[in-house]
Parts: structure tokens; sequence; C-alpha cells
């Protein structure tokens, strides 16, 4: 099950960039967006390179050793219309929904970005 972002508005990047914080700190998901999707490296989804990672989320947060080879997401480029997903590895509870929702306004807000959120 998919989570999509359409990021309505200017800045763009940092929206992108605050999600994948919040995606960071979330166990329970991966992630792709539409930067992930032009880099060629992201698109053997095989092993991830623990230095690749390293280097894309520089700046954004360090990401746990463990955490390297899940918070890519292995299903591809699948973005359609939207900017950003968060893939759940089990069926997200409603409570879990909610929280991803507060998470992601907590984030986007000082920027002034607004988005929409699709589950399905």
């Amino acid at each position: 099950m998919k989570s999509y972002i359409k990021i309505s508005g200017p800045p763009l990047l940092k929206a992108i960039k605050a999600l994948e914080k919040v995606a960071i700190g979330m166990p329970e998901v991966c992630i792709w967006n539409i930067f992930i999707a032009n880099i060629p490296t992201f698109y053997t989804y095989g092993d991830i390179n623990y230095t690749d990672i390293d280097n894309y989320f520089s700046g954004v947060g360090e990401v746990p050793k463990k955490r390297c080879g899940t918070i890519i997401s292995k299903s591809g480029e699948s973005l359609g219309e939207y900017d950003f997903f968060f893939e759940w590895f089990k069926k997200p509870t409603l409570a879990e929904l909610n929280s991803l929702i507060e998470k992601i306004d907590e984030a986007l807000t000082p920027l002034g970005a607004r988005y929409t959120l699709t589950t399905k």
C-alpha cells in the first residue's frame, strides 16, 4: 500500500527533502520521489550501495545502516502524477495514517507548501 503525495506550489525541492526527513524516522515505510526516479543507481533493484544512500540523504539526515537497504522502494518508479510516495511494509492502521498526516503537516507547513495525500 502506498501513500502518494502531490505537492502544490513551491518550494518543491525543500518539500521533498522535508518528506525524506519524515521517512528517515519512520521504519514502517520506504520511499520514492521524482528525484530518486532520475538517479540511475537506484534503478538497480538488487542491493543498494550504502554510499549512494549516504550521498543522497546528506543534508537531510543520517540514515541508520540497517535502514539503508529498506528506505528506498524496490517497487520502482510508479509515481504517475505524484511527486513522492511512502510505501508501507504492511497495511497501515488508521492511527498510522493519521500520524503520517501530522508528520507531513509539521514538515511542510513552515515551508508554505501545500499537498494532497492519496493512499491506495
